[in-house]
């Protein structure tokens, strides 16, 4: 064995797919970041864990309409969400500048995104982890899956710009519902 650095932990238990969160502020402009760090944390209903920095555009939004949405990208549009990640909402357009295409959700003011595979319209149901960890605790309220994307390939951030694509799906008998 060899020793790890500390900071490089992270790439090791990296929890799922690269995802887009777009969010709606109070005042009515869209935004969209690249997210990886966030994890379901119970089934019925569907809640999902995640980080948003406190330096980010999309925390203030959240944190004010306490709403958002998870859209799921495909590997075909890894090239935009780096360029959704690498640059602030607070001067940018991102949808306009990653070509991504806003539609309207129906239980959130947050956009959709039509490109995505699967769009999660979502509401903050618990912050009591936001000051000491910037983590929020969303609700599903609605998921969306788009029949023309059938097989899609998830992409996985591992650190330094790197990204696995989601492989092969092998099956064992499960006793779990």
């Amino acid at each position: 064995m060899k020793e790890l650095p500390l900071a490089e932990v992270y790439r090791l238990i990296e929890p799922g797919p690269v995802v887009l969160l777009s969010t709606r502020s109070a005042h009515g402009r869209s935004n969209v970041m690249t997210m990886s760090w966030h994890t379901m944390v119970a089934v019925a209903p569907p809640t999902i864990a995640c980080v948003v920095s406190s330096n980010d555009l999309s925390f203030f939004a959240l944190r004010q309409t306490k709403e958002c949405v998870i859209a799921i990208p495909d590997v075909g549009l890894a090239e935009k969400v780096v360029k959704v990640g690498n640059c602030s909402g607070r001067d940018t357009d991102k949808f306009a500048t990653a070509w991504l295409t806003p539609l309207p959700a129906e239980r959130v003011s947050a956009p959709l995104v039509a490109e995505c595979f699967a769009n999660l319209e979502c509401r903050v149901v618990d912050t009591r982890l936001v000051d000491k960890y910037n983590l929020f605790v969303l609700e599903v309220l609605k998921a969306w899956v788009d029949p023309g994307q059938p097989k899609p390939k998830t992409i996985h951030h591992v650190g330094n710009g790197a990204f696995v694509v989601d492989g092969e799906v092998i099956h064992f008998e499960s006793r779990m519902p």
